[in-house]
This record gives C-alpha cells, sequence and structure tokens, in this order.
C-alpha cells in the first residue's frame, strides 16, 4: 500500500511527463476529487495508506487529464463570481476574463438594470451572476444550442435561479421578440478565427465545442459584428451594450459601434493590460 503523499508524487510526475502544466496542483485536485477530499484535507491525510479500491478510482482520472481533457470536465464543475456551476462538453469552461468582464459591469451599473439579456449563454455563468447580483431584474439568455441551454437550465437549477432567467433558443437575436427592450446586453460571443483556434491548446481544441470558439471570416469578427449591428434595436434608452472580444479586434469593433449608433464605445483591458472587453452606451 502506498501513502496519500507518495500517490501525489507519482500522480505529480506523471502529469509534468506528459506536459500538464502546474502538475502538483492538478495532482492535488484530482486526487482530492476522487477521494472526496478538499485539498486542505489531503495536507493532514499525507501519511495514509490508500486502499486498490482508491487508487482504481484515481487513476482514470490521471489518465484522462493526461490525455488532454481539460480539468474541469474531469471534475465537472468549477467555481464561477460565487457560483458553483456544472460544466461539460456542452459549452465552453467560464473563463477568469469572463469573470472579469461581469466585475466590470458591476462597477459600472450604478443604477441596477431592470431587464438584461445574456446572448451566448453557454453554461449560462454569465445569466445566473448577474441573476444574483440584480434580484429585481428580469434576465433572458439566448443561445443556438439546444444542448448549452440544457447545461444552462440545470445551473440554474443548482443556483436557486431557476425562476430568475427565462432561457431561448435563438440564433443571436433571431428568436427574441422584436419588441423587447433592455438596459443591459451581455455577449461573450465566438471570436477566434478558425486559424486560431487551431492554435490553441489541445484541451481546448480537441474537448470544447468549436462553434463556442470559432467565428466566421479571418479575423473572428463576425459574430461580434452581428451583435454590435443589430443590438441597438434591442435596447432601452441609456441602455448598455458589453463585449468580450479578442486582443487585436478594437480599432474595428469600435469603428462598427459609432456606426451602429453608440456615439462614445470604450475599450477596457483585462488583468494582462490587453484590450478584453467594449462597452458601448445608447445616448
Amino acid at each position: 500500500m502506498q501513502s496519500l503523499l507518495e500517490i501525489i508524487r507519482k500522480s505529480t510526475e506523471f502529469l509534468a511527463g506528459k506536459g500538464v502544466e502546474s502538475p502538483r496542483l492538478q495532482s492535488e485536485l484530482l486526487v482530492g476529487h476522487a477521494l472526496g477530499l478538499q485539498r486542505m484535507q489531503l495536507y493532514v491525510q499525507f501519511e495514509r495508506l490508500l486502499t486498490e479500491a482508491e487508487l482504481e478510482t484515481v487513476r482514470p482520472l490521471l489518465r484522462r487529464r493526461a490525455q488532454g481533457e481539460p480539468l474541469q470536465y474531469i471534475m465537472g464543475w468549477t467555481e464561477f463570481h460565487g457560483l458553483r456551476l456544472k460544466v461539460d462538453r456542452r459549452a465552453l469552461i467560464p473563463r477568469p476574463e469572463t469573470e472579469l468582464l461581469v466585475e466590470r459591469l458591476i462597477e459600472r451599473n450604478v443604477i441596477s438594470p431592470g431587464r438584461i439579456l445574456d446572448l451566448g449563454t453557454g453554461s449560462g455563468a454569465i445569466a445566473l451572476a448577474l441573476a444574483k447580483q440584480y434580484p429585481e431584474a428580469k434576465v433572458v439568455a439566448v443561445d443556438s444550442s439546444e444542448a448549452a441551454l440544457e447545461l444552462a437550465r440545470e445551473n440554474a437549477a443548482q443556483s436557486g435561479l431557476a425562476e430568475r432567467v427565462e432561457y431561448i433558443r435563438s440564433d443571436w437575436f433571431s428568436a427574441v421578440p422584436s419588441e423587447a427592450r433592455f438596459d443591459l446586453i451581455v455577449a461573450n460571443p465566438p471570436y477566434l478565427s478558425a486559424e486560431e483556434t487551431a492554435a490553441t491548446a489541445p484541451e481546448v481544441k480537441h474537448f470544447e465545442p468549436a462553434s463556442a470558439l470559432t467565428s466566421g471570416g479571418p479575423d473572428g469578427m463576425q459574430d461580434l459584428e452581428r451583435i454590435i449591428a443589430a443590438a441597438k434595436d434591442f435596447l432601452a434608452p441609456g441602455g448598455l451594450l458589453a463585449l468580450e472580444t479578442g486582443i487585436s479586434q478594437h480599432p474595428t469593433l469600435l469603428a462598427r459601434a459609432r456606426e451602429a449608433g453608440f456615439p462614445e464605445p470604450e475599450s477596457l483591458r483585462d488583468l494582462t493590460g490587453r484590450d478584453r472587453f467594449i462597452f458601448a452606451r445608447l445616448g
């Protein structure tokens, strides 16, 4: 029999040999997940001897990670703005940049929005975070993927927010009622070109849905441009359009926003100092 610490050390060596980043951290998370233990609980049980049955729960998880499957998909959940969300291959794993988008929105909205539209909701992360932040708001979340909407509904149910969010299957605005008006429209659409998607890490391009990563056109801006062009017709006076974007797209997108009737669109940076978000308020 081997101790818990020995298993973590061997797991770390195994994942490091497969090129997995932060192999010690990921080993601890996977071993803890297999044994039903938090990381801090592992540290006080390092001398514990593992049974063969316990080892059999650990090994397949390590093999999956070594083959490139994202840690969040293996564990089945991730944290997002204080919510524990189910994640699987039906939708993208929510990124820290998207969590930062939510934080920037909350900072900018001095007055709580009454109606919110989340375009391309995926796992439901943005819609649910905003529904939690603004308990009086009516939140509508759309996605073109029925599978993604099913995942978003599951997350709404486990978060206790099922009654707060309406879900619509829609290709951006196509199925949103034409008379609907929103104080806030937010979107994290696909913004990579096919070439850029092909250059992403294997755990991204081989496991996460390509339709949520790749936009049409050589520059990956097709979906962003569609949203910008149509958003004005669905915003209430003074309403805000907030977008997560690629880091080299802002000159073009800011011009598109001005052409679409947003007089002073602005770029906001992510934590690495790169242009990541566009906020455009209707005059």
